[in-house]
């Protein structure tokens, strides 16, 4: 008897934990978006300098140097190999609003 009870109390309890965990992963997103935007803006700020220094956009050992950090800096549950994919796409839009600002 204990036992379906306990399966009773999960299953009664589980739809407002589901409520508390989408509601915690949307405050992690909004938080995300943030400092997404924030490092855009960095990166912004370097592409018109490299501008003004005539640099090229593309810097192959920086990048480097940024995903071997973030593979480091991961400590799970997604992979390095995750979080280099999902940093490279980030380098990707950082690079494109970098190359934007260097040539305004």
């Amino acid at each position: 008897m204990a036992e379906s009870e306990s399966h009773l109390q999960q299953t009664t309890a589980a739809p407002a934990e589901l409520v508390r965990l989408r509601e915690a992963i949307d405050r992690v997103d909004e938080v995300l978006v943030r400092l997404l935007n924030q490092r855009a803006r960095y990166a912004i700020e370097i592409g018109e300098l490299k501008g003004v220094l005539q640099l090229p956009i593309y810097s192959p050992e920086r990048e480097k140097h940024v995903l071997e950090n973030v593979e480091r800096w991961s400590d799970g549950p997604l992979s390095a190999a995750a979080v280099r994919r999902l940093f490279e796409r980030i380098i990707d839009e950082s690079r494109r609003v970098e190359r934007e600002a260097s040539e305004s």
